[in-house]
């Protein structure tokens, strides 16, 4: 994944190189290049030192070839092999296969079950990033990294959202160029970005829908405008990170370049 950042490598107090790969003065009191990969999961300390001996790794945009450069883990951008690798220790990144009839909240009045069932007993103040609605089923992430959390319900990201989704069969060969078109709503034209059917059987047809769009229940609406009722909707997918085979109602920790990938999507 090409970089997107543009820091100069000798801004002050980013872990900058000078020309020669060494460490700036403002490095010497921060933590080891090798030892904060290491943390990160990229690797065992070693083979983070093979990296940085092959031209691998960069800080702010400069290639590092030197062992021993020193980086602040809370400021400094750094990329293997051109992905983005997380660096603060303080910052959790999770998925969670939310189960139909769960509120995408930390808390419901009405007494509704919610996500902080499911995440009792953990220590971080978790924020959810955006929603599905109750009856809707699939991937949410949570974090406490709430720039990010922000930044990826934000429209202006644009944020890619996958979408399996169940409606009455059969559907019209022109549905897709339809909703790519974009479908009239009361607040407004909502559009998807790819459309792809998935299966079709006995009155019933699965499709794939690609969309940045945020609105509240904006799936549903669009299909039902378009006269196909949604029966079951699951989000498979956020930007780099996928489902996958997660259980409903399991959380796992987001990997190395998913949180990398995630952090590149909105210019972190």
């Amino acid at each position: 994944m090409p970089s997107s950042d543009r820091t100069p490598s000798h801004a002050p107090g980013r872990g900058g190189a000078d020309n020669h790969g060494g460490p700036t003065g403002a490095d010497a009191e921060g933590v080891r290049l090798q030892k904060v990969l290491a943390q990160a999961g990229v690797g065992s300390r070693r083979a983070c030192e093979e990296l940085i001996e092959r031209g691998r790794v960069s800080v702010n945009g400069a290639v590092v070839r030197v062992q021993g450069m020193r980086v602040d883990p809370r400021t400094a951008v750094i990329h293997v092999d051109g992905e983005r690798v997380p660096t603060s220790q303080d910052h959790v990144y999770l998925a969670f296969n939310k189960p139909e009839g769960v509120v995408s909240t930390m808390s419901d009045p009405e007494g509704r079950p919610s996500l902080q069932e499911y995440v009792e007993g953990r220590a971080e103040r978790l924020f959810h990033v955006g929603r599905l609605d109750v009856e809707s089923e699939g991937l949410l992430l949570l974090t406490n990294d709430g720039e990010l959390a922000h930044r990826l319900a934000h429209p202006s990201f644009e944020v890619p959202k996958t979408y399996l989704v169940q409606v009455p069969g059969p559907v019209a060969r022109d549905l897709g160029r339809r909703l790519k078109a974009g479908v009239e709503l009361e607040d407004g034209l909502a559009s998807v970005d790819e459309f792809r059917l998935v299966s079709s059987a006995a009155g019933r047809v699965m499709i794939e829908i690609v969309l940045h769009e945020g609105r509240n229940r904006i799936v549903r609406r669009m299909l039902g405008e378009a006269g196909y009722p949604v029966e079951r909707l699951v989000r498979t997918r956020i930007g780099p990170v996928r489902l996958g085979d997660l259980k409903v109602g399991r959380l796992r920790t987001l990997q190395t370049p998913e949180v990398g990938g995630l952090l590149e999507l909105v210019g972190m």
